[in-house]
């Protein structure tokens, strides 16, 4: 068992919030750039309560749903008992080098979770260690240029130390980021990382994030806030 995390703390605000929905922009923007999912073996990397596992469920997939937070993926295995769509839950830290050891998916999907993992690299190198050459890896994150407007929808990085200042931070407010905190990255710490484990980039998407969020600041031109990629395992060998 991977123990207690972040999210254990706020297991029942997160799922009140989040629920089963993948309307979202960003989620949305996310299943676009999936390819076809019928019949194909998946892995749903930082999986939390299980929304996105069951929406791959649905359109066909096997999948296979891992995270680190026993308290959210206690809510996704008990949807699942009362919902069964024959989704496997395994609580542990993606990160490891022993995780998900000799298993194999055609694609992985994780959304919004890599800013919540503290060792990028060992969770990429995961990726690319269950992808066969051709396989695909899509994900979302919050934009890390993202300047932030108010309360609730903080920079991507401390205000106070700016985007080049990389590394788990809190945020001073009462969302999620106040809660767990995330760990900023610069757009090119991600880049590089996912070129040195192979994960070859094929599209990337920044998807407008609707009216609901431009009128929290409507004096503020339109700035990115989410960012929505998809990859695909090279055949070259990654460098260690």
């Amino acid at each position: 068992m991977a123990g207690s995390a972040r999210y254990d703390d706020i297991v029942d605000v997160y799922d009140r919030s989040v629920g089963d929905d993948v309307g979202d922009p960003a989620t949305r923007a996310l299943f676009d750039l999936l390819p076809a999912c019928a019949g194909r073996r998946l892995l749903d990397l930082a999986c939390g309560q299980g929304r996105v596992a069951r929406e791959l469920a649905r359109r066909g997939a096997t999948v296979v749903g891992i995270d680190i937070s026993d308290a959210l993926l206690g809510r996704a295995q008990t949807t699942e008992r009362l919902e069964p769509l024959g989704i496997t839950y395994v609580n542990a830290d993606a990160a490891r080098s022993d995780t998900l050891s000799g298993e194999s998916f055609d694609g992985v999907v994780c959304n919004f979770g890599l800013a919540d993992i503290d060792d990028l690299d060992g969770a990429l190198a995961t990726v690319a260690r269950v992808l066969p050459d051709g396989g695909w890896f899509v994900f979302s994150i919050l934009h890390p240029c993202f300047p932030g407007w108010d309360a609730e929808a903080p920079s991507a990085w401390p205000p106070e130390d700016g985007y080049y200042a990389e590394g788990w931070w809190r945020a001073q407010n009462t969302g999620y980021r106040g809660a767990v905190g995330a760990n900023h990255r610069m757009l090119s710490t991600y880049l590089n990382h996912l070129g040195r484990r192979g994960l070859a980039i094929t599209e990337v998407v920044e998807p407008p994030p609707g009216d609901a969020w431009a009128a929290r600041a409507p004096e503020r031109a339109p700035v990115p806030v989410y960012l929505v990629v998809r990859c695909r395992k090279s055949p070259a060998v990654a460098e260690p």
